[in-house]
């Protein structure tokens, strides 16, 4: 059975993908970014394993892997963790700015950067959950946007870079989806959260599994997924 290694499976799109994948037999594999959170998403998703490592403190992440057994098989990297400080520009202080672009940045780039061998081995494919903000920035989210838009380079350059060692890399760019963050959003937006009004995870997750389950012979490069009418 292939391994996955997921982020963000705690809630949202990332614990939707890794309902799917147990369900299916896939083998996973956690991240947390303590041991508290690992026994949390233990309970969560019986039968995958987990690894402890925190996405806000990236230059630690070496160090913490070395301090665990690592996967020896990986087919998939899926970075699905994320976070978001709305504010101006003329507002965000250095903290903000540090916080985002650590967790969503810097962080997908430190542990794609260590698994990079086990999916070279495995010719296997790297996941990057990005945003609608990774395309189009707007007023507020100039932080959150930027390490998105960072994002996209970083998947954009990869491919290019590990295509001749079999990796595949995926950009997917949600819309607005039900979830914790969503949640969260509309609260320092100053807004009455529907989760109705959005995308499911599950429609999200479905979209990922495409992606990775896409015979050898192709590959999607960019997904862009965006709310329906019900």
């Amino acid at each position: 059975m292939p391994t996955h290694l997921i982020t963000g499976a705690g809630s949202g799109i990332g614990a939707a993908v890794a309902r799917r994948l147990l369900e299916r037999g896939d083998e996973l594999v956690l991240l947390a970014r303590d041991a508290g959170r690992a026994k949390e998403l233990a309970a969560l998703h019986p039968g995958a394993r987990t690894l402890v490592g925190d996405l806000g403190n990236p230059d630690r992440l070496s160090w913490a892997f070395g301090q665990q057994p690592m996967p020896e098989r990986l087919d998939s990297l899926l970075h699905i963790a994320g976070v978001v400080e709305l504010g101006r520009i003329g507002d965000l202080t250095p903290k903000a700015w540090h916080f985002q672009l650590n967790a969503n940045l810097i962080a997908p780039a430190e542990l794609t950067r260590l698994l990079l061998p086990q999916l070279r081995v495995s010719h296997g494919h790297v996941v990057f959950v990005n945003s609608g903000a990774g395309l189009e920035a707007h007023a507020e989210w100039g932080a959150y946007a930027a390490s998105k838009h960072g994002l996209k380079a970083l998947a954009d350059s990869l491919r290019h870079e590990e295509h001749g060692n079999g990796v595949r890399v995926t950009s997917v760019f949600p819309g607005r989806t039900a979830s914790p963050m969503q949640a969260k959003v509309h609260q320092q937006e100053g807004k009455e959260y529907d989760p109705s009004r959005w995308i499911e995870p599950e429609s999200v997750a479905t979209t990922i599994l495409l992606a990775i389950d896409l015979p050898r012979d192709a590959e999607i490069n960019n997904l862009t997924v965006r709310p329906g009418h019900r």
